[in-house]
């Protein structure tokens, strides 16, 4: 790995240079074991500890199979599907690794009693398989975490709509919490020269879901002046749902639960701010019983906001705790996009307040290809910035999980891999000047 890790920070390396390389036979990986996965059976998700499953392991390198390729992983991050992975909820993901195994002989390489987890990373590629003509050694990449095999005609059109789409990392093995991931050659995008390894990292799963959620036309084709909702504007996912929202021309209404959280909407542009802890809102009486007076009540300071006007979308994605008041503030035709539940799955809402006013509930799962692509463009361009906070390393994986998993961070958390200290791989300083007040708005908090 040292011989790898000269090389990346070197000036003077070649794509011969990289080619020329030899791969160790193993590396360095942030696992869960198959044998572990019931290691929290009977306990809440709240007391479910990632510091206890989560393993740093040698393991092989896998095999390198057709349009893939080998990844020298500088940086990574922590979302929310490594949290549920280190918890098995809401079930186990070697469910996932046992059926793609199934899939062919190459994909059998997954079902491991290991999973190397993680759906983000930065880094350079080391290796392409057959057939891969776009990427070669020594390029500087980050990945999304779209895995699809393109084997069926229902993915041609937008390819989150694959039969065999899998999120990677997740649902497939070999992720990027580690010093070399496994990667299909169309989850590569070129890496924004004027972040570093760790910045460049923090955006792609949450920025790419983001843009697909809000801005494209498979989501809800936000326009110009549209009032926006945005739970957990502050979070890792609301933060780019908030600049999209801005950048757009959009009117972004930030729901947050501190001062603190409120702070950085304001620093990123917003106007309207909602403390939700601070003004008591209690969507539900008990744990069977909404409170739509309180439904009322939000709608109504929204409309402080927007000169009287109701939503026409919102962004969510704590799921149970908020989507009956999601549904009833939005407008008459309004649209309500969801991409997760991180408080529970089973939402209730009123459906009244959705059929008799012609109200839309849009699924979205992160993002295709060319979604992934519009969205690291804008970062690439500097339009949309990461919300790294803080970085941890490899070995502390852990610990970064379970701050994710107590929501205990702002914006992104970024894991360190290959690179042995934060700052490395900027290649436009001219531009990261012109960018640094951005690019540091969520570590200055």
């Amino acid at each position: 790995m040292k011989e790898i890790l000269d090389a990346i920070q070197s000036q003077d390396s070649t794509a011969a240079d990289f080619a020329a390389l030899s791969l160790p036979e193993s590396y360095r990986a942030i696992t869960v074991h198959k044998d572990e996965a019931e290691m929290f059976a009977g306990l809440e998700s709240r007391d479910k500890d990632p510091r206890k499953s989560i393993h740093l392991d040698e393991v092989p390198v896998p095999e390198l199979g057709p349009g893939e390729a080998l990844v020298a992983v500088m940086a990574s991050s922590v979302n929310y599907n490594s949290v549920w992975t280190s918890i098995f909820e809401p079930v186990s993901t070697f469910g996932f690794l046992e059926r793609y195994g199934r899939l062919s002989e190459l994909t059998k390489r997954h079902d491991l009693p290991y999973h190397v987890i993680g759906s983000d990373l930065a880094g350079v590629v080391l290796r392409t398989g057959p057939g891969v003509n776009a990427w070669n050694p020594g390029d500087e990449v980050v990945a999304h975490c779209l895995s699809v095999e393109l084997e069926s005609s229902d993915g041609h059109n937008d390819t989150m709509l694959d039969p065999e789409q899998r999120i990677w990392g997740f649902e497939t093995n070999f992720g990027g919490l580690a010093e070399i991931a496994l990667v299909k050659s169309n989850q590569l995008m070129p890496k924004p020269k004027h972040l570093s390894w760790e910045e460049a990292a923090a955006p792609g799963l949450v920025n790419s879901t983001a843009y697909r959620q809000l801005v494209s036309r498979n989501g809800a084709g936000m326009k110009q002046g549209d009032n926006v909702l945005i739970w957990g504007a502050s979070g890792g996912l609301g933060s780019y749902a908030t600049q999209f929202a801005l950048a757009g021309g959009a009117n972004p209404i930030c729901v947050v639960s501190s001062p603190e959280k409120a702070d950085i909407c304001r620093a990123m542009g917003a106007e309207a701010v909602i403390d939700r802890n601070a003004e008591g809102y209690r969507f539900w009486k008990d744990e069977r019983t909404q409170d739509p007076k309180e439904w009322k009540r939000f709608g109504k300071r929204i409309r402080e906001f927007t000169g009287g006007e109701d939503i026409d979308i919102v962004f969510e994605h704590p799921g149970r705790e908020t989507f009956g008041a999601s549904v009833y503030v939005t407008r008459k035709g309004g649209t309500i996009t969801t991409c997760a539940s991180t408080s529970g799955y089973m939402h209730e809402y009123d459906n009244r307040y959705l059929w008799m006013s012609l109200k839309r509930i849009i699924g979205s799962h992160f993002a295709n290809y060319r979604e992934a692509w519009e969205a690291n463009r804008l970062i690439a361009k500097g339009k949309i910035h990461p919300t790294l906070s803080k970085t941890y390393t490899l070995e502390e994986t852990g610990q970064a999980a379970h701050d994710v998993h107590r929501n205990a961070h702002q914006g992104k958390v970024g894991v360190l891999a290959l690179a042995p200290r934060e700052g490395l791989g900027v290649r436009d300083q001219e531009m990261r000047e012109q960018h640094i007040d951005a690019i540091n708005r969520f570590r200055n908090v």
